[in-house]
């Protein structure tokens, strides 16, 4: 049986692109019955709660389909990231050549401390909510009373911090 995932994909260490699409590529290699079913546009994107000299994040969103858990997938999109370099012990916000965030699960809601589904801050980012609107704008996430589309346009912050640069993978 197949489960519908939302994910978030960063990067601002090296060839960001190039790191992007490797993460993509191992994670459909490794996780049982994976398979993309839509990319929204890549985005490059200031940080945000970064040191002052960190180099802007190339970000973007995939949705997939796999034939796993939400928690056998979060453990993936971890050892995806370690592969790229990675490590598991590190400074928040510190730089990355690929963070990997599970978003959504279908209508799989947890609160788990380890795994919260739908992600805590994802209504509150455009880096994230503007490639997931490329791709589902009207998506309205368990718990949520606003669509993606409402969730971007209702974001106080200035859009043009976050800029195109691809509009597809």
């Amino acid at each position: 049986m197949s489960a519908t995932f939302g994910i978030a994909l960063g990067s601002n260490v090296g060839d960001r692109a190039a790191n992007l699409r490797r993460g993509v590529r191992l994670l459909t290699q490794r996780v049982p019955g994976c398979r993309v079913v839509a990319g929204g546009g890549i985005y490059e994107t200031e940080p945000v709660d970064c040191a002052p000299v960190t180099q802007s994040f190339l970000n973007s969103v995939i949705e997939i389909e796999a034939g796993c858990t939400p928690q056998e997938l979060h453990a993936h999109l971890a050892a995806v990231e370690q592969e790229l370099g990675r490590p598991a012990q590190r400074e928040k916000n510190a730089p990355r050549t690929l963070d990997l965030d599970l978003l959504y699960a279908g209508d799989f809601v947890s609160d788990d401390p380890a795994l919260i589904i739908p992600h805590p801050r994802l209504n509150l980012r455009r880096f994230v909510l503007q490639p997931l609107a490329d791709i589902r704008p009207d998506l309205r996430l368990p718990g949520h009373t606003r669509t993606i589309a409402e969730h971007l346009a209702a974001l106080q912050d200035d859009p043009s911090c976050v800029k195109r640069v691809a509009a597809s993978w």
